[in-house]
């Protein structure tokens, strides 16, 4: 097996990867830096990388390797601190994690994408423009999640199938989740915070939803 590591962000490395060949990179990794290191991983069967990172690091990760056709690559996350995206996969941190990305198996996953084709790890957090309310109507799958206004709506991944889960907040209260394939949203502007990294531009609409292939997570 064939096992490398990003590293982001300058993160501490765990002891238990710290004989393991190491690429350092920013916070979130450039797709060039992830091309040069799939051809040595894919000298074996097993290829394995394992992320040292934040979830938008994973996230960029997975985008790439979702846009590239390269889905067989088994993926490893090690977050430093606890993570929306380490409570979804259920991953753990620092060393705990990283030993499991190590020694761990691959199972096939849930990947969740948006209609911008940038996968979701940890949590999406939709707003109005500015922060304010945002108003509209949204489903999980053919479920009416919510109509008018609410303070927020929350999109994240499930560890299990169908795969996405939404919920909605109004005032300091949040709502159930609800779990399907997809979860659309309709409305006048919106913004999306996906992974912490909000969207530049106000949006007329917003779907997350389960890609036609899984991803290889290591746990």
């Amino acid at each position: 097996m064939s096992t490398h590591v990003l590293r982001c962000d300058g993160a501490p490395v765990p002891i238990a990867l710290a004989s393991l060949p190491n690429s350092p990179t920013a916070a979130i990794p450039d797709a060039a830096q992830v091309d040069e290191l799939l051809p040595v991983l894919a000298a074996d069967s097993l290829p394995r990388l394992i992320v040292l990172g934040a979830d938008a690091a994973l996230a960029a990760v997975l985008t790439h390797l979702m846009r590239t056709e390269r889905l067989h690559v088994e993926i490893g996350y090690v977050p430093v601190d606890k993570t929306y995206g380490s409570r979804a996969y259920l991953t753990g941190t620092g060393n705990a994690a990283a030993r499991r990305a190590l020694k761990g198996k691959a199972t096939q996953t849930p990947l969740i994408r948006d209609d911008t084709g940038t996968v979701l790890v940890g949590r999406a957090t939709i707003t109005g423009p500015r922060g304010g309310k945002l108003d509209g109507e949204a489903y999980v799958d053919d479920i009416l999640l919510f109509s008018g206004k609410v303070t927020a709506m929350h999109v994240s991944p499930t560890l299990e199938m169908p795969g996405v889960r939404a919920s909605f907040q109004k005032g300091i209260r949040k709502r159930r989740w609800v779990a399907g394939r997809a979860a659309q949203l309709g409305t006048p502007g919106a913004v999306v915070t996906r992974d912490g990294i909000a969207n530049d531009r106000v949006l007329p609409r917003s779907t997350f939803y389960r890609h036609h292939e899984p991803w290889l997570l290591v746990r």
